[in-house]
């Protein structure tokens, strides 16, 4: 892969996701429901990553298994967690991360989520570029990282559908109301869905990885989600709405709960 077909690589996800995003605006106008945001947003990296495993931009010397690997994996993330997703987001009015902002924008708040969506559209290239590399890597047989590749995405995803599942039946017991889940996998992280996302996306660089230089560019993928899930879009927003909601209950499971990587109860680190 020469820079240039490299830029217009990354090119064409930019535009693939700022497309996707503004669809995901166009959802919130009409609905008034943000929580279609990150349905559609899920959507959109999945698409990418299909249309990048089916048509990778160094072409035919693509191993077919590898592209076949990535466009499974895509798939299978877009479609688990989009759904899950979007049967969250039948059931609310809106998310609370986001109307926390758009409240503040106040009749700015059209234009504001606009670029905000974009800006998530361009936050997300490393995602999309991590799947196309992994898909064009140009090795012509599956190594054993390979192989560990798809144990790692097994356990993301099935850890993730465990997690939210853990989550849904928690909440949905009324003997549970107002109160804060702190079983099985809660346990051990706060946010143990995020945790199994991010692992996820290390499966990608492991694909990508090999004797040609560009598959080492696929490790912004992780990098890029632990940042955006750690510091920016995920823990924050829903650590400050669970204490505006839970209070002193959730003060006590920060206390004694792992923010973000599983430790047993009681050794709380990040």
């Amino acid at each position: 892969m020469t820079i240039s077909i490299l830029l217009l690589t990354l090119l064409c996800i930019a535009l693939a996701l700022c497309a996707g995003m503004t669809l995901a605006w166009l959802a919130w106008r009409r609905t008034g429901n943000s929580g279609w945001v990150d349905t559609v947003w899920t959507f959109s990296v999945g698409f990418v990553g299909i249309a990048g495993a089916i048509v990778p931009p160094t072409g035919s010397d693509a191993l077919l298994s590898r592209r076949m690997l990535v466009a499974v994996f895509a798939g299978l993330w877009a479609v688990r967690l989009g759904l899950h997703i979007a049967r969250r987001t039948r059931g609310i009015a809106d998310d609370p991360r986001y109307a926390a902002l758009i409240r503040g924008w106040s009749g700015a708040a059209p234009r504001q989520m606009f670029l905000l969506l974009q800006k998530q559209a361009l936050v997300s290239i490393p995602l999309g570029a991590a799947m196309v590399l992994a898909a064009a890597n140009p090795e012509q047989e599956l190594r054993l990282q390979d192989w560990l590749a798809i144990v790692v995405m097994a356990v993301a995803i099935g850890g993730e559908a465990l997690a939210d599942r853990q989550l849904r039946e928690f909440s949905a017991d009324p003997a549970n109301r107002g109160k804060v889940c702190d079983v099985r996998l809660w346990r051990w992280s706060r946010h143990p869905n995020y945790f199994f996302e991010w692992l996820g996306w290390l499966a990608y660089p492991l694909l990508a990885i090999g004797a040609w230089d560009w598959g080492w560019l696929a490790l912004a993928a992780p990098a890029c989600m632990y940042w955006l899930l750690a510091y920016v879009s995920g823990v924050p927003p829903l650590e400050d709405h669970m204490l505006a909601t839970r209070g002193d209950a959730y003060r006590g499971y920060q206390a004694r709960t792992s923010v973000f990587f599983p430790l047993p109860p009681g050794q709380k680190r990040g």
